[in-house]
């Protein structure tokens, strides 16, 4: 069963001076590659000049991320792209990008220094964050009969459940979205409620 999460609420900048090299970094809630990938190309243009823009993203739950990638962007391989996604990871934050945008200063920090400056970026970007709790849903299909409607959608409303479709023929089939943590007890619930006449079909994402 998927658990809920936390989840980005709103963007987010902070910057870090080290050794007279800025690190600035972006948070920015996204549920795709493609959205993160939508802002890197927008910090792109926004920092031309820019020695790096070095990035991360996970989606989904990031103890279990639907996706992930990073990128280094010319930085010494591993000090950059892996230490961001190590700290999105670390600090729960589920569906964020974060991309940090480095002028170099003039002085070098050698791989360790900026391992450690990247981290902090992203670290102290995400002191300052918001999130939500992103609960798991699943779908399912709900077959009952006409008799049993009223206290079927009494039934679901009580734990939650959102009831977001319905059809009418020789009975009555609602498509419902059920947080995760609650089907085993919609299952029951209804199965006792209508002494076993509901048929419940889950459908897989």
């Amino acid at each position: 069963m998927r658990s809920p999460y936390q989840q980005l609420a709103q963007p987010v900048v902070f910057e870090l001076v080290e050794k007279r090299s800025r690190f600035i970094c972006h948070l920015f809630p996204v549920t795709s590659r493609a959205l993160a990938m939508a802002h890197l190309q927008e910090l792109v243009k926004l920092f031309p000049d820019a020695r790096h823009h070095c990035w991360a993203y996970l989606v989904g739950d990031p103890l279990q991320p639907v996706t992930q990638a990073y990128s280094d962007d010319g930085e010494p391989a591993g000090t950059a792209g892996k230490p961001i996604l190590n700290v999105l990871a670390h600090r729960g934050a589920g569906d964020s990008v974060a991309i940090v945008v480095r002028y170099f200063g003039g002085v070098k920090l050698g791989a360790g220094g900026l391992v450690r400056a990247y981290g902090a970026s992203v670290s102290q970007a995400l002191d300052m964050a918001t999130f939500v709790t992103q609960v798991p849903t699943s779908e399912c299909q709900i077959d009952i009969a006409f008799a049993d409607e009223a206290t079927v959608r009494h039934v679901l409303a009580e734990i939650g459940a959102e009831v977001f479709g319905s059809d009418y023929s020789t009975g009555v089939i609602l498509r419902v979205q059920v947080a995760d943590d609650k089907k085993m007890a919609c299952a029951k619930q209804l199965s006792d409620i209508t002494r076993g006449r509901a048929a419940i079909s889950w459908l897989e994402d």
